[in-house]
């Protein structure tokens, strides 16, 4: 029989009995058998039948494409342009916002020019605040500690304080905010009190007002001037208290009072230059005496009688 007509026949799997006998007796057959084996180990590769085609096609056309944006020649530099805008507008409003803070350290004084010429010195242990940027529509000084204003006559003038405002047009008075005491004295023309939002007096020139511990005294014909500011602290009718929190403030030392009536009214004064002298101005009038230890600590006892 035909070499290759026994093939074909093989290879369709239409051998007779008589064929594949004859097929089996060819020299080759161990090659057919093992070729046709091998063959058998591979799969067909996976194909999608048309209709799966088609609707891939269809899916694929009306998923949303991507919009492609048209990069001009231009986009760079406006890119630059905004970025620049916006670090300037970022700058602009840090600095506009900025206020301006000045703090005394002890026995510190300093003098303040505003943006509108009015003048304040700033006593020790003391700080204001302000916005020059915006000084123009609002004068607005914020206080803790003591500070003398004169203030240039123009629009409202504020101070604030934790314990109060105080508003001028144009004026010269002194405040002093500190724990557990507040006080306005005017100096010149007239100023007006607010506390907790509610308006409390108006003070006028040679008068002032005292919060101490509580305790609140409207006074006339006070000190016409701070003597604070030549270097002289001085105190009329206030606890004994507040005389050493002020000596603590112009002079670099700590007191111990647990052995002292501390709310003991006092009448007088300290000098800021020399602190022997000072010690002795504030303890003699009340029969005290004092040691000093090597940290500047100062403990008061009573004078043998």
């Amino acid at each position: 029989m035909d070499k290759e007509y026994l093939i074909k026949k093989w290879l369709n799997d239409e051998l007779t009995d008589q064929e594949r006998e004859a097929f089996e007796k060819l020299e080759d057959y161990n090659s057919h058998v093992k070729v046709l084996e091998t063959a058998k180990q591979f799969k067909a590769s996976e194909v999608s039948e048309g209709s799966d085609l088609d609707s891939f096609y269809s899916k694929y056309s009306t998923k949303k494409q991507p919009k492609v944006k048209s990069i001009g020649w231009y986009n760079p530099l406006f890119k630059i342009a905004a970025t620049v805008a916006v670090i300037l507008g970022i700058t602009s409003l840090f600095f506009l916002s900025k206020d301006t803070l000045v703090n005394t350290s002890i026995g510190e004084k300093t003098t303040i020019i505003l943006p509108d010429a009015s003048e304040v010195i700033l006593n020790s242990k003391s700080s204001i605040q302000y916005n020059k940027n915006k000084w123009n529509k609002t004068r607005t000084v914020s206080l803790e500690g003591e500070a003398l204003f004169k203030v240039s006559k123009g629009n409202r003038f504020d101070v604030v304080t934790p314990s109060g405002t105080i508003t001028v047009l144009g004026t010269q008075f002194n405040v002093k905010s500190r724990k557990d005491y507040f006080e306005v004295t005017c100096l010149e023309g007239l100023v007006s009190l607010t506390r907790n939002e509610k308006f409390i007096r108006n003070i006028p020139a040679g008068s002032s007002f005292k919060i101490a511990n509580g305790t609140i005294v409207f006074e006339k014909n006070s000190d016409s001037f701070p003597s604070w500011v030549s270097n002289i602290s001085s105190f009329k009718s206030v606890p004994f208290e507040e005389v050493i929190r002020e000596f603590e403030r112009q002079y670099d030392v700590t007191f111990s009072i647990d052995n002292i009536d501390a709310q003991r009214v006092f009448t007088g004064g300290f000098v800021h230059n020399n602190l022997q002298d000072g010690l002795k101005s504030i303890t003699l009038p009340l029969d005290l005496n004092y040691t000093i230890d090597t940290s500047n600590h100062i403990t008061f006892q009573k004078l043998k009688e």
